[in-house]
């Protein structure tokens, strides 16, 4: 007979987890079709957004693990606007020189301080990158002109 008590109550145990269990899988389900409509509408944002979106911003990229701008060659951008701010300030200075600048005269303009060499070198590599890219011409004395 105690067994049969033991299987009764252990059995009313198990329904009620069940019940339990139907109530909060209800809710996991609720909570799905909401995350689902609303990613549905995220997308649809983001659709639009690439829609009305104008010049396509530099595309952030990773390399080595370390997040880098991809810049692009100057035959492939339809600007100067898809460069990155910086790249375009350095872009602008050397234009405005009468001739071929150096870095350090770059680097002065832009406020850094030219007397510490290693100030200049994160400069000199974003002029070459913009060089390699043909947006500016470098010249074997490693002064820089624009390209017309």
């Amino acid at each position: 007979m105690q067994e049969r008590q033991w299987i009764t109550a252990r059995r009313c145990e198990l329904d009620a987890l069940a019940e339990e269990l139907a109530k909060q899988l209800q809710e996991v389900q609720a909570e799905r079709d909401e995350l689902a409509i609303a990613e549905r509408v995220l997308n649809r944002l983001a659709e639009q957004a690439r829609a009305d979106a104008g010049p396509v911003a530099p595309v952030p990229a990773k390399v080595a693990g370390r997040a880098v701008l991809l810049i692009s060659h100057r035959s492939d951008a339809a600007d100067e606007g898809a460069l990155p701010g910086d790249y375009r300030r350095i872009l602008a200075i050397v234009r405005e020189a009468d001739g071929p600048v150096q870095v350090r005269a770059v680097g002065e303009r832009l406020g850094l301080d030219a007397s510490v060499r290693g100030k200049l070198g994160p400069l000199r590599a974003k002029m070459t990158k913009l060089a390699d890219r043909g947006w500016l011409h470098k010249r074997p004395a490693g002064q820089f002109t624009a390209r017309p």
